[in-house]
């Protein structure tokens, strides 16, 4: 038996690991702290600051970037968001670096396949540049095509409007308003129009009578690294979608979460590990469920 972390895997399921394209210079996103006229990172295991002006795993305008707020400190202290990403014509890089939580400032566009994920101050998005497209392309891969499918913790959309493509109708789920807008201005650039987007948290969602009704054919989730939990893990397999594609920043919490969906009847079929952070312990991994 094949074992991540905390994540058995049967003998006969697929597994396999994508690397970082590069180990160095791949960091699109990062946080800061700020604190009386200092920048840099938490020690480790500490809340001190370690003052820095360089990062060598950010990408270059990014460093640069750092290096300028450190040069010339805020008087906001804080933890603060450093993105990179690009113009709206995906041609020229753009840089941001604002304090959090965000309030307002201009969105920044990441290239993604044959799509432009614009996303706001703020709004969760993937730290490696690199694996972006493989990341979208195997989740999209999949979940294949079909009549419906759910986009659950959807954000921007950076697996939206993929889905959208090879499903007849995508219901796609995003508690945080901001990300959710984004989303809706991302699938109208695109002329992408069976998407319905709920700005809900997916609690609520699986509970609204409109929605509990439906059954979708494939489930996506990407929840943040403290999973989904039982009760929505329940709760989707009381939709009896036939597969559900889950990744995961955190094999504890998956591990937990597909117990739950073991016990419904739904087998693991597959694995695939992306190292969206080289250098440290992290992976992020893609799990494939099938229902018996």
């Amino acid at each position: 038996m094949q074992r991540i972390g905390g994540l058995a895997l049967p003998g006969d399921a697929a597994l396999s690991i994508t690397p970082a394209e590069s180990p160095y210079r791949y960091r699109t996103r990062s946080r800061v702290m700020v604190s009386s006229g200092k920048v840099g990172y938490r020690r480790r295991r500490s809340h001190a600051l370690a003052a820095t002006r360089r990062c060598p795993i950010l990408v270059d305008e990014l460093e640069a970037r750092l290096s300028g707020l450190a040069d010339d400190p805020p008087g906001t202290d804080g933890e603060w968001e450093l993105v990179a990403g690009r113009s709206a014509d995906l041609g020229e890089p753009v840089t941001r670096a604002l304090p959090l939580p965000a309030a307002g400032g201009s969105r920044l566009w990441l290239p993604v396949g044959e799509d432009r994920i614009g996303v706001s101050p703020g709004v969760f998005v993937q730290s490696n540049a690199g694996l972006l497209d493989a990341l979208s392309q195997a989740v999209v891969k999949a979940a294949g095509a079909g009549r419906r499918a759910f986009d659950l913790f959807c954000g921007a959309g950076f697996f939206t409007l993929g889905l959208a493509r090879n499903f007849d109708e995508v219901v796609a789920v995003e508690s945080n308003p901001v990300a959710a807008g984004d989303l809706e201005v991302n699938l109208r650039e695109a002329e992408i129009d069976n998407v319905r987007v709920l700005v809900d948290s997916v609690e609520a969602a699986m509970d609204d009578i409109d929605i509990a009704r439906l059954r979708p054919d494939r489930v996506v989730v990407d929840p943040p690294r403290t999973g989904l939990g039982e009760a929505v893990a329940e709760r989707i397999a009381d939709f009896e979608p036939e597969r559900i594609i889950y990744l995961s920043c955190d094999p504890a919490t998956l591990a937990r979460d597909l117990s739950v969906l073991d016990h419904r009847g739904y087998r693991l079929i597959g694995a695939e590990c992306f190292d969206l952070f080289p250098q440290t312990p992290h992976v992020e991994m893609l799990a494939v469920v099938d229902r018996g």
